[in-house]
């Protein structure tokens, strides 16, 4: 084991949930601003999901205003408090891009059956 990979297996956070492509997720992420911090809620969809190790990211989108918000999201980093997975989406992809270009009731994502 090379030393690249001793670093990224003793700084992986364990706690990470399962975040499926097409889930609606809540995403609590520490913010500072100037000496102040705090824990800013970004809730949306999962459109993107990189599996890296250590630089795993998820990229989460959400309509604000009228105006397609995306934000990718490091995993394991130290910033990121918790993942709440909300709803799980039925999606036949494993990249969501086309929902950029779809408005209103188009760009929902039909629900999953729980079991």
């Amino acid at each position: 084991m090379n030393v690249l990979e001793m670093y990224e297996k003793e700084h992986m956070k364990r706690d990470i949930p399962e975040t499926p492509i097409g889930a609606n997720v809540k995403v609590h992420y520490r913010i500072i601003e100037g000496e102040k911090e705090r824990i800013q809620i970004f809730e949306g969809v999962v459109i993107v999901r990189k599996r890296a190790a250590l630089r795993s990211t998820i990229t989460v989108r959400k309509v604000s205003s009228g105006i397609g918000i995306e934000r990718v999201f490091p995993l394991h980093s130290p910033r990121l408090e918790k993942i709440e997975v909300t709803r799980l989406g039925k999606v036949r992809k494993s990249k969501l891009y086309y929902l950029r270009a779809l408005k209103g009731r188009k760009a929902r994502i039909k629900e999953k059956d729980q079991f």
